[in-house]
């Protein structure tokens, strides 16, 4: 099967590709660059283009003859939503829109589309369901949500088959350390509290410890990259077995506060994370962790990768080579003598 991997060399998607290629598919990655990694494509061809561009799709899809394409091509941090949100729309919903009318030229019908928790906003009731309602209450959340409203319209009126998966915290690193998550600037907590620990980049700073929860501290679901790569993999299965639509949660049903994480990065590193506690930031809920049932049905979908401490420590393995800290930087220096 050749795939189309939109956004490949970004974090997420540079692991579907990895996952792809180990069992003998083709994943053709189209990505613009922009936020992505040219070094991350590896397991097939790249295809330099923009999403919104319908002479860059028509040549990706004339080129290599797609048979399924999957969706990571998106901005991601909140905080420039709410600084860009014209950006956001364009790229997160019309670059949507121009995908999927690059897919109708080319009798393309089957969609995975990258979704997120944050289409939820605020839990009612926790753990998060698929039929809590959803009000987003940041700009990348809606964006997601009316790509997904979109696409169950579409799919209402015509042979289209999508998937959307709605995921929580994505972490780690492929367990050989070849590729990881790469973002610049860098938001994500796990590689922050490396780099606090590595000494690299000052100290961390943690958003809030008076939170109703067993520290202070939110709890959030963190998923390995790589068991969210598998998660795609049978979503695209599904959708080519036979007609279909479908939108579910995929974490692992468990929550780990923002203390427990450092606490994992300091086993794992062997040093201290350095941080200051600041204020709230707005709109972070106190607790976000999925109710796993729907993605144990659809997909038969139980996460292998995504203990804690693994997470931490694939994450660091690779950092440790892209910081050029290979030579055992968890290790304590010895005592001259």
């Amino acid at each position: 099967m050749r795939v189309l991997v939109v956004g490949g060399a970004g974090y997420i998607g540079s692991h579907v590709c990895k996952a792809l290629h180990a069992r003998g598919d083709e994943p053709v990655v189209f990505d613009n660059l922009s936020r992505g990694h040219a070094h991350a494509v590896k397991w097939g061809p790249l295809v330099e283009g923009d999403i919104r561009s319908a002479a860059d799709l028509d040549r990706a899809f004339s080129e290599h003859k797609i048979d399924a394409v999957m969706h990571f091509a998106a901005n991601i941090e909140v905080g420039e939503g709410e600084k860009a949100p014209l950006e956001f729309w364009s790229n997160n919903v019309g670059g949507v829109v121009s995908l999927i009318e690059g897919m109708r030229r080319h009798d393309c019908n089957v969609l995975v589309f990258s979704s997120t928790c944050a289409t939820y906003g605020v839990p009612e009731t926790l753990p998060l369901t698929e039929d809590e309602p959803q009000a987003p209450i940041n700009v990348y959340g809606r964006t997601k949500l009316a790509v997904e409203t979109m696409l169950s319209d579409i799919a209402r009126a015509e042979d289209f088959r999508y998937a959307a998966l709605r995921y929580f915290n994505a972490s780690g690193a492929s367990p050989d350390g070849e590729i990881g998550e790469e973002h610049d600037p860098e938001t994500h907590l796990i590689p922050n509290a490396l780099k606090a620990a590595a000494g690299l980049g000052g100290r961390m700073m943690l958003f809030g410890d008076d939170y109703p929860t067993v520290d202070g501290t939110c709890v959030r679901d963190f998923i390995h990259v790589m068991d969210l790569a598998a998660a795609h993999l049978a979503a695209l299965d599904r959708l080519r077995a036979g007609p279909g639509a479908f939108a579910c949660n995929v974490g692992t049903g468990n929550g780990y506060t923002v203390k427990q994480v450092l606490e994992a990065v300091e086993a794992v590193t062997g040093k201290p994370v350095p941080h200051d506690v600041c204020p709230r930031r707005a709109g972070d809920p106190a607790e976000l962790y999925a109710d796993v049932s729907r993605s144990r049905e659809l997909l038969d979908f139980r996460p292998l990768y995504s203990d804690l401490e693994n997470i931490v420590r694939d994450a660091w393995n690779f950092h440790k080579r892209v910081w050029g800290l290979e030579a055992d930087a968890s290790a304590t220096p010895e005592t001259a003598e």
